[in-house]
C-alpha cells in the first residue's frame, strides 16, 4: 500500500509573516512529497510494503537507510504541519502548562531549552518536546530521525516537533536559525500539543 501526501491543514499563506508562503509551498509540495515518493520506491516489493508508517519508524534500526530516512521524513513532516496553526501561538494552558512548569520551572525556561536544542543540533534535524517515563523532556534528533525510533538517543512520545533543516527557514531567515526558532512560537498549535500530551 503506497503512502500519500495529505494536503496542508491550512492555506500556504496562513502562517505569514512568521513562516512565508513560498517556504510553505516548497517545504510541503517539494520536500515532503519527495520523502513520500522515495519511501514508496524504497518499500516497493519488500516485506515493508504492507507496514504502517508507525511500524517502520519504530523499527528504524532494522530497516534500510532509505526507508528510515524517507519514512522518518514523512512521519516528522506530517507531525510538524499539525503542530502549527494560524491564529495560534501564545502559551499553553491547563494540564500541559502545569507539566511544563513542573518539568522546566517556567514556560520561558522551557522555550529557552527547546530553542537551544534546535539551535545546537549540528547540520540538519529536529527539536522535540516528548513525554518520557511520564515526564516532559526536550531532545533533538539528527536528519529525519525522531524519538519514537529504536535508534533514538532519547526515546519518548513526541508531542511537539520543530524542523530545523535549512529548507524549513532559509528563504526568510537565511542562516539565522535562532530567529526562525523565535518566530515559530507565534504559530505553535498548543491545542494540538495538549491533545497529544493527554494521549501520551
Amino acid at each position: 500500500m503506497a503512502f500519500t501526501l495529505a494536503a496542508l491543514p491550512y492555506a500556504y499563506e496562513a502562517l505569514e509573516p512568521h513562516i512565508d508562503t513560498e517556504t510553505m509551498k516548497i517545504h510541503h509540495d517539494k520536500h515532503h512529497q519527495a520523502y513520500v515518493d522515495n519511501l514508496n520506491k524504497a518499500i516497493a516489493g519488500t516485506p515493508n510494503e504492507n507496514k504502517s508508517l508507525d511500524e517502520l519508524v519504530k523499527n528504524a534500526g532494522s530497516i534500510s537507510p532509505a526507508v528510515r530516512n524517507n519514512g522518518g521524513g514523512h512521519w516528522n513532516h506530517s507531525f510538524f504541519w499539525d503542530s502549527l496553526s494560524a491564529n495560534a501561538g501564545g502559551a499553553p494552558s491547563g494540564k500541559l502548562a502545569e507539566a511544563i512548569n513542573s518539568a522546566f520551572g517556567s514556560f520561558e525556561t522551557f522555550k529557552e531549552k527547546f530553542a537551544a536544542a534546535g539551535a545546537t543540533r549540528f547540520g540538519s534535524g529536529w527539536a522535540w518536546l516528548i513525554v518520557s517515563d511520564g515526564k516532559l523532556q526536550v531532545s533533538s534528533t539528527p536528519n529525519q530521525d525522531n524519538p519514537l525510533m529504536d535508534v533514538a538517543e532519547v526515546k519518548g512520545t513526541p508531542i511537539l516537533g520543530v524542523d530545523v533543516w535549512e529548507h524549513a527557514y532559509y528563504l526568510k531567515y537565511q542562516n539565522k536559525r535562532p530567529a526562525y526558532l523565535e518566530a515559530i512560537w507565534n504559530v505553535i498549535n498548543w491545542k494540538k500539543v495538549a491533545e497529544r500530551f493527554e494521549a501520551a
